[in-house]
Order: structure tokens, then C-alpha cells, then sequence
């Protein structure tokens, strides 16, 4: 099977489209970042890491890269060294954007603090063992979501469309495993719904994305280390991208304000695959081990590599 197929893919045309992909310097944020260039778009790529302020955490990737990337893949990319969690960032975000293209098309709110630290505390121990920075991350990250989106519509209402994705992911009621990761998760989703709401008289369509279990750079360092993982089902953070591709580029996607959709069910319905060429399914948690555990035990691991 090739492992490189992105010319398989026949993405939708998206050259008219202005985006912005917050948290982009890697992980999911990436590759939405990287899909969207592959369709054709200008992607704003913002994110914390850069190459002349360094990277979060050393972990690799900074907005300069990815944006790099979304040019060679044919799009637009314009690396954006920004803090959601500062209205002054964000506040200059939405000033450079209107006075380069004076709208936006689509905002993916997928920038999340809530895993930095991991290593510090058990990322699954129960509340009355968290500290409050833990709490404090998840609670930052959902105002950046809220902070960017706000300043950022007016410029989807001005020119009379836009789709606003939130990343976010949770299971039914199956509790995540760790109370701030949990609460927050589910917000994200709820805040989605909410812009909805408030947009439903505009021309504008806000809902959620669930990824399934992604490889990101994160993950790929545990892989190294462990030698295997769960590749049954793991996916790119492509899948992703193409998802929101589609749906960026459906005419009927007014219908889904509100809604939470998973990628593999997206991929079900507009026909794509990963770019492993695979396609699967929904991910759902399943057995005792709850995210917060499984993420724990990631990070962890690529701890205790990045010290040996």
C-alpha cells in the first residue's frame, strides 16, 4: 500500500479560502493546516512556537514550518507567532487578518494547553490531587477558543458566510478520566453549540470535530520508544484536515450547525481516506482504560525517553 499517496486524494478547490488553524505548529493542528494547502487555501498558522521564539515543551514544529509546508503543497501559508490565551494576540490576529484580506472563511479552534506538564502530576489522578495549574490550562485553553472566535466572526457575518470548527473530543457520557480534562472537553463542544445558536439568523455554521486517536508528534515519540502502539487505530492528523476540507467545501454544510461529527464518519460520507490509505471508522473508547490514563501513560513515556 503506499505510504505516501497525498496524490491519491483529489481534495476539493478551496483557493478562495481564508482560514486560520490555531495551535498549528504540529499535532492535529498540523495536519488540518497541511490539508488545507493541499486544497488550495490561504492558512493563517498560528501557535506558540516559532523558530525565533522557540517551541513548547521542545517538542518539534513551529508555525514557520507548517506554513512553509502549506506553500509547497500549493496553498498559502502565513506563520502567525500567537497566544490565544492573550486577548492582545489575538486582538493583533484579527486587526492583520482584516487588513491583509478584510474576511475569513473558516476558523478551527484546535490550540490546547491542557496536556503541557504532563509529566509533573499523574494526568489521571483523581481531583483532590490535581494542582490548580492543571484546571488553570484547560480552563485557558477553552477562553482561547472563545476569545479568537468572538473577534474573529464579525468577519465571517461582514462578508456573509464562514464555518467555525471547534477539535475537541469526547465519548457519550463515558467519563474522560481526569475532572478539568473532562469538564473542558465537554465545554468545547457545548461552546460550539452555542456560537450555533447565536449565529442561526447569520450566514455563519459553527460545530465540533471529534479526531480519533492520532498520531502526533507526541505519540510518535512514545512509538519510538515502545517500539509498537495501537496501529490498528491510529491515524494521521491529515484525516483530520481532509475531513474539515469537506466540509469547508460543501455547499450544505449550514445543516450541521451545532453538530458534533467524527472523522471517521465524515470520511464514511465524502468518501476519503487516510493517507495510509486506510479509512476507519469512529474511534470509541473501549475497555477500563480511560483517556486521561492512556494519555498519561503516553506522556510518560516520551518523558522518561527525552531523559535516558
Amino acid at each position: 500500500m503506499n505510504e505516501d499517496p497525498h496524490e491519491e486524494w483529489q481534495p476539493p478547490r478551496l483557493e478562495q479560502t481564508v482560514a486560520v488553524v490555531t495551535g498549528a505548529s504540529r499535532g492535529v493542528g498540523r495536519g488540518i493546516a497541511l490539508a488545507l494547502g493541499s486544497a488550495g487555501a490561504t492558512v493563517y498558522v498560528t501557535g506558540r512556537s516559532s523558530r525565533t521564539t522557540g517551541r513548547t515543551e521542545d517538542l518539534p514544529g513551529t508555525v514557520d514550518d507548517t506554513a512553509q509546508e502549506v506553500t509547497a503543497r500549493g496553498g498559502t501559508g502565513i506563520a502567525v507567532r500567537c497566544d490565544h490565551r492573550s486577548s492582545d494576540d489575538n486582538q493583533a490576529l484579527a486587526d492583520r487578518i482584516a487588513a491583509e484580506h478584510g474576511c475569513v472563511d473558516l476558523l478551527v479552534n484546535n490550540a490546547w494547553a491542557g496536556y503541557e506538564r504532563s509529566a509533573d502530576v499523574r494526568f489521571d489522578a483523581p481531583y483532590w490531587k490535581q494542582p490548580m495549574w492543571r484546571y488553570e490550562l484547560c480552563e485557558s485553553s477553552l477562553r482561547a477558543q472563545y476569545d479568537v472566535t468572538r473577534l474573529l466572526t464579525p468577519l465571517m457575518i461582514e462578508r456573509q458566510g464562514g464555518l467555525i470548527v471547534g477539535i475537541g473530543f469526547t465519548d457519550g457520557d463515558t467519563y474522560l478520566g481526569q475532572a478539568a480534562y473532562d469538564v473542558f472537553k465537554s465545554a468545547s463542544d457545548r461552546l460550539s453549540k452555542a456560537f450555533a445558536a447565536d449565529l442561526r439568523k447569520q450566514q455563519v455554521t459553527a460545530l465540533s470535530v471529534h479526531p480519533g486517536f492520532v498520531r502526533t508528534e507526541r505519540v510518535e515519540a512514545a512509538w519510538e520508544a515502545l517500539g509498537d502502539g495501537p496501529a490498528a487505530v491510529v491515524h494521521s492528523p491529515e484525516y483530520v484536515g481532509r475531513a474539515i476540507v469537506h466540509l469547508a467545501a460543501d455547499p450544505q454544510v449550514q445543516g450541521r450547525a451545532g453538530q458534533i461529527l467524527s472523522t471517521g464518519d465524515l470520511a464514511e460520507e465524502y468518501g476519503f481516506n487516510d493517507t495510509d490509505g486506510r479509512r476507519l471508522p469512529a474511534f470509541r473508547l473501549e475497555g477500563r482504560m480511560s483517556l486521561a490514563t492512556r494519555m498519561d501513560r503516553l506522556n510518560r513515556v516520551v518523558a522518561h525517553a527525552g531523559t535516558s
